[in-house]
């Protein structure tokens, strides 16, 4: 389950709303179109230029690299797995985060929130009762659902979420235009602990089938610090050790890796990693990536994924950690 740390929303709100954007490399707060990036029955999965679509292979490698890379193996103890990267999706479907697409017909459903409504949009939102949910409808974890609108193109994501006959509950929720690049208030979470939405994040079957993933993934670590690098705006974590990763830190499979003995799915999600990285979402597992929840994924090749070491990634600057 998420832990999520942070100060009262009204504060947030006026720091957020007074606070200036931070310089770096992170595109623009604005935006809008499509252009060539992730697409989704016909609605971009945000702007080309946003901070999820960017080509980060050329951006400079961060001067702490190192020790966020030995901090997030460290936390593996003596379990060697935990120190490779490991696809958090496959299994005929069973695992993964899945998502729906609805009409822009689609009736709306109240949401009571539970835990996080000073920090979540208000509802309602255009979620069926049957939407799936991560883990199943008897899932105790995250329970992540997530809803694109077709015709309108906004994304719908809730956090814990329970079906309750009329309505739905669920922890924390947020509404998402996917033709702008804006962010959350500064401080606030999401259905992500980071403040990120998720489903840009997450590996999807027809990408890969297509041979390209024109986008970062989603991933977690065991350990983060009470930070966050924008386009992350929240942070889950009470550690000032700056060693440990900030959520929204992102990483990237070095250049010098070489995939050339990998085959199929793996392989193309190796080149994303190389291309765009992968971004710092949530406190869990250590180097697990995650993807849609689908049925068509190929287990023996998401497989050889497992053998590709933590020490293979580089931290990169894309701007300085919010506190």
């Amino acid at each position: 389950m998420t832990v999520r740390v942070g100060v009262a929303a009204l504060a947030l709100a006026v720091v957020a709303a007074c606070t200036p954007q931070p310089p770096g490399p992170q595109p623009p707060a604005g935006g809008g179109g499509g252009g060539n990036g992730p697409k989704i029955e016909g609605c971009p999965v945000f702007p080309a230029d946003n901070a999820w679509n960017t080509d980060v292979s050329g951006f400079a490698v961060h001067p702490n690299s190192a020790n966020f890379i030995n901090q997030i193996l460290s936390t593996a103890g003596t379990n060697t797995a935990r120190t490779k990267l490991h696809p958090d999706f496959g299994g005929n479907g069973e695992y993964g985060i899945p998502y729906i697409v609805v009409g822009s017909n689609e009736p709306l459903r109240n949401i009571n929130w539970t835990a996080y409504g000073d920090e979540s949009d208000p509802g309602p939102y255009p979620i069926p009762p049957n939407a799936p949910i991560e883990g199943g409808s008897s899932s105790d974890g995250d329970r992540h659902v997530i809803a694109v609108q077709s015709g309108t193109c906004k994304l719908f994501e809730l956090y814990r979420a329970f079906w309750r006959g009329d309505h739905w509950d669920a922890d924390s929720g947020t509404k998402w235009d996917l033709n702008s690049n804006a962010t959350r208030p500064l401080g606030w979470t999401s259905a992500d602990a980071a403040g990120l939405a998720v489903l840009p994040g997450l590996a999807r079957y027809d990408e890969v089938a297509a041979g390209e993933i024109k986008h970062a993934l989603r991933f977690t670590v065991s350990q983060t610090q009470k930070g966050y690098i924008l386009p992350a705006t929240h942070y889950a974590s009470s550690s000032t050790d700056p060693n440990r990763p900030p959520m929204g830190l992102r990483l990237r499979l070095k250049a010098s890796f070489d995939v050339s003995g990998y085959t199929g799915q793996a392989r193309v999600i190796l080149n994303a990693l190389k291309k765009y990285g992968m971004i710092v979402a949530d406190n869990g597992s250590p180097w697990f990536i995650t993807g849609a929840a689908d049925p068509r994924w190929n287990d023996d090749d998401l497989r050889q994924l497992k053998s590709v070491p933590g020490s293979a990634f580089e931290a990169v600057n894309t701007g300085p950690i919010q506190r």
